[in-house]
């Protein structure tokens, strides 16, 4: 077990799921320039965390992995005892898996904290939770994979489960419903939809930014994006898709919800083993132009909290999902996961399941107390 630095160390934090995932074949190897991205000390989130990555190597190969992190802006808004972990992949193995946590507690202890909640790859508005269900399907694009004994060796360690986190799958092309059709008609005099305008794309993204941090204020463990996370995970998205994908509603000319959907880049880059060199690029580029993902994911979507709980409310989520419609069709998409939600939002998980939509993945979120910390 050992504490990663330097750049090899990187590499062998970002290689590890490779050895854990061997055998599997619904696991899709992430792009690696983009795993490494994320972890670099020069993406936003780090101008409000730091964590310390850690390898489990056998033989001198990279066979499992786990970090820990402290966010600031979390302990802030929630606990100041509190951190994180994430990143976590391990081989069947008590002494791997033990460890890691070993480490990742210890760290965590020497921080000052004395609770630790994951996984978080790295922060709530990334990639979080343990697959406990839908093991037999590929992940969708930029969502986790697992494997199954990885809950019971939470447990095992202490971790209690926090919370569950679902992905829904809805067809693109359905029978509008009665209650949609009649939630569309109510609203209908009052909202204008409209797609992202990328000529005025710094103050767009600061607008979404402002209706998300709103909109997903008092849910588990929320912390707010910061502008600096916004802007660049925007314009990473806005790489991938055209300005349809990413539309904007409006009640009485003011913006008041938004929707963005990705392609599923998962189903063109699985057999590019998360490399881009020296060939990749140039099948990731003719793929997208002519083998397009036929699946989407709805990562980013918000109604501000003042429409909540209400007709209209329900009514501007139900326009969100319907501006999409016909631009996912038009790209050649056949269904979208919208992803993830929490398994207490009841007023979504309703408003999804009566126009069609079904869960296919279920993750969930483990929270231990630790013994006091080093002071």
């Amino acid at each position: 077990m050992e504490p990663v630095s330097g750049r090899r160390g990187i590499n062998d934090f970002v290689s590890a799921p490779s050895y854990v995932y061997s055998d599997d074949p619904h696991w899709v190897p992430p792009l690696k320039f983009e795993r490494k991205g994320g972890l670099s000390s020069k993406h936003p989130f780090f101008q409000h965390a730091h964590w310390q990555p850690f390898v489990a190597y056998r033989d001198g190969r990279p066979v499992g992995r786990i970090s820990a992190q402290v966010d600031t802006l979390f302990q802030e808004r929630h606990d100041p005892s509190g951190a994180f972990f994430g990143c976590f992949e391990s081989p069947p193995d008590e002494a791997v898996i033990d460890g890691l946590f070993d480490a990742a507690e210890d760290w965590a202890r020497a921080q000052g904290c004395n609770r630790l909640l994951g996984p978080f790859n790295l922060g709530i508005n990334q990639e979080v939770g343990v697959l406990v269900d839908g093991f037999y399907a590929p992940p969708c694009f930029l969502m986790g994979h697992g494997r199954p004994y990885y809950p019971c060796a939470l447990q095992q360690r202490g971790y209690d489960e926090a919370t569950r986190m679902l992905a829904y799958e809805l067809p693109i092309v359905f029978d509008t419903p009665p209650i949609m059709a009649s939630m569309l008609r109510y609203v209908s005099g009052r909202v204008t939809v409209r797609p992202l305008e990328r000529k005025r794309l710094e103050s767009e993204l600061e607008l979404l930014r402002d209706i998300f941090n709103d909109a997903w204020a008092n849910n588990w463990m929320f912390v707010p994006w910061t502008s600096e996370e916004f802007q660049a995970v925007g314009r990473e998205i806005l790489m991938l898709v055209p300005d349809d994908f990413l539309q904007i509603v409006e009640v009485d000319g003011e913006p008041a919800a938004f929707i963005v959907m990705i392609p599923n880049l998962n189903e063109v880059i699985g057999d590019l083993n998360g490399r881009l060199l020296p060939l990749g690029w140039v099948k990731l580029l003719w793929r997208l132009k002519v083998r397009y993902p036929t699946s989407g994911r709805v990562p980013l979507m918000g109604v501000r909290r003042r429409y909540q709980g209400s007709r209209l409310g329900a009514g501007l989520a139900m326009c969100c999902i319907d501006a999409l419609r016909e631009p996912s069709r038009l790209a050649g998409l056949r269904r979208a996961e919208l992803s993830w939600i929490l398994e207490d939002n009841k007023g979504m998980r309703s408003i999804l399941e009566a126009i069609g939509a079904r869960v296919t993945k279920t993750y969930a979120m483990f929270d231990k107390t630790l013994g006091e910390p080093v002071v």
